[in-house]
């Protein structure tokens, strides 16, 4: 029976979903949301944290900010309301409802950055907000998940080890890419384990990460409007490009199984089992890891009148997504984005005034 203290210090590691009753192919699901921060980014928010720690950069006076889609500012969330920081999460206008709550409701403040930039993505305009409130004040402390070897570090030392253990003659390993510090974690241990394993990058079409066009992206978590600094293609053997009405998809069908998991998760679960229906995959082992769960997700991607807003009617009733659907979708995401907006209007210039006059 594990006791603990700090709710960073639990993390259930070796809990598989075989999704062959559901998907076919045989597809063992790495389930990274069973803690009390909700999915994998715990493992990279503790392993930045205590490195600024130990390395000095992170003291009792420090300000952590960070930029995030959700799932990182929830861990942060947690670990700082442990430890006793001050933290404020820099997101946009995309981000889940419920994750803002869960953050505010461990004592972060929130900024939501409402403007997108020229390529459709909202990355660039966050970090330039928080490079300018750093130089404003030397108490900010910026991690930095886009550049920090902890992040890859952690799963280095954690993630790729729980999977080996598990899987000795593991032969194809799908990772979702965001910030790429799963992807290159788990790609630099396999790189040097025993026997070789297939790395399978999964991308969300309209990220930028692998190189491709700039396009839109409703659903937070995987790819990026900017080339990741982590990542290093020579340890990345595939990179699969899901649709998100394919993640939505893979999303539904997982919950008709009982299961309800994160867009993310559904993501890496659709790149996944449309590789394996694509390669004589019976003979092989393969492992997909399930980075989040899905309850923060009832308001969008399990929410009808959010997806036929965004994707149209029948986004659930066919392969693929109405070719009227893409083309129309502007009024039905700019209606859903001012509805969005007078959720969040008060966490914008207001909570930073309120850190502002903490500081005083």
């Amino acid at each position: 029976m594990p006791v603990i203290s700090v709710p960073y210090a639990f993390n259930e590691e070796e809990l598989y979903v075989d999704l062959r009753s559901i998907f076919g192919h045989s597809l063992y699901l790495k389930c990274e949301g069973f803690n009390f921060a909700g999915s994998i980014k715990l493992k990279a928010a503790t392993e930045m944290v205590e490195t600024a720690e130990r390395d000095g950069v992170l003291t009792p006076n420090s300000i952590l900010v960070e930029s995030s889609s959700g799932n990182l500012g929830v861990a942060l969330s947690m670990i700082a309301a442990s430890k006793g920081y001050r933290f404020l999460c820099v997101t946009d206008a995309r981000g889940n409802l419920s994750t803002r709550l869960m953050m505010e409701a461990l004592g972060s403040q929130v900024h939501v950055i409402a403007d997108q930039e020229a390529n459709g993505g909202f990355l660039g305009a966050r970090i330039e907000y928080i490079r300018a409130l750093c130089a404003s004040d030397d108490r900010y402390v910026w991690l930095s998940q886009y550049t920090n070897p902890s992040n890859w570090k952690a799963h280095y030392r954690t993630t790729a080890p729980e999977i080996a253990r598990q899987f000795p003659r593991l032969d194809a390993l799908f990772v979702g890419a965001g910030t790429t510090g799963t992807l290159m974690g788990c790609a630099r241990y396999f790189r040097e384990w025993h026997r070789p394993v297939r790395i399978i990058a999964v991308d969300s079409v309209g990220s930028v990460s692998f190189g491709g066009s700039p396009g839109r992206r409703m659903i937070p978590g995987l790819g990026m409007s900017m080339r990741p600094p982590l990542l290093d293609e020579s340890f990345v053997d595939e990179v699969i490009r899901v649709e998100e009405a394919d993640t939505i998809r893979a999303c539904h069908r997982l919950a008709r199984g009982g299961f309800l998991f994160g867009g993310s998760t559904g993501t890496v679960v659709s790149g996944a089992t449309d590789w394996l229906a694509r390669h004589d995959a019976r003979e092989l082992t393969a492992v997909a890891i399930g980075p989040d769960l899905g309850e923060r997700y009832l308001d969008t991607i399990y929410h009808t009148n959010w997806l036929q807003d965004i994707y149209g009617e029948d986004v659930l009733n066919s392969r693929e997504v109405p070719a009227g659907s893409r083309a129309a979708s502007a009024a039905p995401v700019a209606r859903w984005r001012r509805r969005l907006d007078l959720q969040t209007s008060d966490c914008n210039g207001d909570q930073h005034h309120q850190l502002q006059d903490r500081k005083t």
